[in-house]
């Protein structure tokens, strides 16, 4: 349902979430290799992230990401809408090019309340509620914590 990008950036805001803060920034190169992601590519989403004000970056030395209090607020969806927009919720699980609910797929009906209810989800948990619920059921970000 999800682009890779927009996973990644999920991923990365986050981690920001966790670990950064406004004297605590964190430069790509360390959120690359702790998310086990593509720092060109980590680096390209953080910068449209931070231009559509979903994170914040300071450049120079000391510089990196951070989220603010303002940014802590933000919703999953709007980190999608920033990197993959509404298409990807629109889309016919079966791959059809028509597929509403005058017009449904075999498959309509099952997958449309799963669909509604990440979306809900999504438009509803802000990151500061991922992170409290990250910190307290210990879920992770990266594979790469498993491995050591």
């Amino acid at each position: 349902m999800l682009s890779k990008a927009c996973k990644y950036a999920i991923r990365a805001v986050l981690y920001l979430a966790i670990n950064s803060s406004k004297t605590k920034k964190i430069g790509i190169k360390k959120i690359a290799e702790e998310l086990e992601t593509p720092q060109p590519f980590l680096a390209k989403l953080l910068q449209q992230l931070s231009t559509h004000k979903l994170v914040s970056s300071t450049k120079g030395p000391g510089g990196g990401f951070f989220l603010t209090e303002k940014d802590l607020e933000i919703t999953l969806w709007d980190i999608v809408l920033s990197i993959d927009g509404t298409e990807k919720f629109n889309q016919c699980f079966l791959g059809l090019s028509v597929c509403s609910d005058e017009h449904p797929c075999p498959a309509h009906h099952m997958v449309k309340p799963f669909r509604n209810a990440v979306l809900s989800d999504f438009k509803h948990k802000n990151i500061l509620k991922l992170r409290e619920e990250i910190k307290a059921d210990g879920t992770c970000l990266s594979l790469k914590i498993l491995e050591d």
